[in-house]
């Protein structure tokens, strides 16, 4: 299946559908939903980065389960927006997952998401680096996943 541009996942989405957002990491996957107005984004969960298969069946179970229409996944872009071999990496795991999970699916840049997730915990949050640890990857998922929805909106 191929790619889509987030404006037009939007616009072939059926009503009332909501998105997943994904943040790929080496060793978990943030997961974040929106509402069905596709105005907001909380974050949802996170699981273990492994096969392909079970990270599509997981996201077809919580599509089922919460209606959601597509995927948005964190693209790691570099600082200076340069499409490196971890962008290559995630844009060959999106594609593989929308095949997988039967799921449309668009790029979302993700760049600092994690970073700026870890400061707003540290600063505002005051958590401890263990607790920060077990929420950051959803938390960033749903920072990126905001970013998309703000910057698409209609």
């Amino acid at each position: 299946m191929p790619l889509f541009n987030l404006t037009d996942l939007r616009a072939v989405l059926p009503r009332h559908s909501r998105l997943i957002g994904l943040d790929p990491g080496e060793k978990t996957v943030g997961v974040a939903l929106s509402d069905v107005s596709l105005m907001l984004a909380s974050p949802y969960g996170s699981f273990k980065r492994g096969k392909l298969a079970a990270i599509a069946a997981e996201i077809q179970a919580i599509a089922a389960k919460e209606g959601v229409g597509g995927l948005v996944v964190g693209l790691p872009l570099g600082l200076d927006g340069s499409f490196g071999p971890a962008a290559q990496a995630a844009r060959d795991w999106a594609r593989s997952l929308s095949d997988a999970s039967g799921l449309p699916a668009a790029l979302w840049d993700e760049r600092l998401s994690s970073a700026a997730v870890n400061r707003m915990m540290v600063g505002e949050a005051d958590l401890s680096r263990g607790k920060r640890a077990a929420a950051v990857d959803k938390a960033a998922a749903a920072w990126m996943l905001q970013a998309a929805l703000d910057a698409t909106k209609g």
